[in-house]
């Protein structure tokens, strides 16, 4: 091309002349946004039903907790990547109402922080079951889970509310503003720094809790095996994101670098990952929830139904080819054989 590198930056960051810088990843992150949508959404709609069985058939609060997290998932799949992404960034290029985008902030940030937030209450859940489990048996059981879950969606949706302010890295000014400066950290403290502590403190006392403990019957149990893959794959997957914030807020206005901004619009594709990742660590870790998820999928593909009885004797000549006995035709379902009732 003829024009030199300053004169494509300023067209990359600002072709119109409005002010507003676009998204980098352009076409690659549409694609992208779109099949996480659809990937993620009917997982972690399935991940729903399946653990909600479980919460009922078990009582344990840490399904109730693994439950309320993959509802937040939810939550942050409908507004932060299909509404704020998709709709917003891609199909109407940010040209929508002020005060719907700014309604829209507020809910994306109360559903990333209920998210992370569940997956602390999870996090203490698991650190006194294993390490005071008197306690435990006390203290945590369904009913009281539930008003704890209750409380941080509330909580959520109470800090998420100072953000109806917030100006994103496509529309920053530069120099940035005290009030800017101030939700842009406490926004990392919120979603990072501190559920982060929390993350590595506990998991760093279990791990050694069980591998110190002479218990025989103190192995990993499968939520403490998906608490701890879940931290993990959290904390590797919003670290680029935090860190390009910070960098952005005192290095570099996204007028003045479009590097930054295009590793901004990555280390948010890199963490919205995060969302349909879960139904896949559950079901490798545990072999209940894979049980479970079979059910479910049984019970919504494969409807059995009787057919109603009829009058006087049944004549086992008349009865078709696999049906005799109990059997069953080869080519139908083995999750017919579970069944107990069709």
């Amino acid at each position: 091309m003829n024009m030199t590198d300053a004169t494509w930056a300023n067209d990359a960051r600002d072709p119109d002349g409005d002010g507003k810088s676009p998204c980098l990843a352009g076409t690659a992150a549409v694609i992208y946004y779109g099949i996480l949508l659809c990937v993620g959404l009917p997982v972690n709609i399935l991940a729903a039903v399946a653990l909600t069985r479980l919460a009922a058939r078990t009582k344990k609060s840490s399904y109730w907790y693994l439950l309320a997290l993959t509802a937040s998932d939810i939550m942050t799949q409908v507004f932060v990547v299909f509404t704020g992404f998709i709709v917003q960034a891609a199909i109407l290029g940010r040209e929508v109402p002020g005060a719907f985008t700014l309604t829209i902030n507020v809910l994306q940030f109360t559903a990333n922080h209920a998210s992370i937030w569940v997956t602390v209450l999870l996090t203490v859940d698991r650190y006194v079951a294993l390490c005071h489990p008197l306690q435990y048996r006390a203290v945590s059981y369904p009913g009281r889970t539930r008003k704890i879950i209750g409380t941080v969606f509330a909580i959520s949706l109470a800090t998420g509310i100072p953000f109806y302010g917030w100006l994103d890295v496509w529309h920053d000014a530069y120099p940035p503003t005290t009030m800017d400066k101030v939700l842009k950290w406490l926004h990392c403290f919120l979603i990072y720094f501190i559920p982060c502590s929390i993350f590595l403190v506990t998991n760093s006392v279990i791990i050694y809790k069980l591998k110190h403990s002479g218990w025989p019957h103190r192995r990993l149990s499968k939520t403490t095996a998906i608490l701890l893959a879940v931290t993990t794959v959290f904390i590797i997957l919003w670290a680029p994101r935090t860190i390009v914030m910070i960098y952005h807020l005192y290095v570099a206005s996204v007028r003045q670098n479009w590097e930054v901004h295009l590793a901004m619009d990555v280390a948010n594709m890199v963490a919205m990952l995060n969302t349909s990742l879960n139904f896949f660590l559950y079901c490798f870790v545990s072999k209940t929830f894979r049980r479970t998820v079979c059910e479910v999928l049984a019970s919504i593909r494969l409807p059995c139904t009787q057919s109603p009885r009829k009058n006087g004797p049944s004549d086992p000549a008349l009865k078709p080819l696999g049906v005799l006995d109990g059997t069953i035709l080869g080519g139908a379902s083995p999750f017919c054989n579970q069944l107990q009732h069709c």
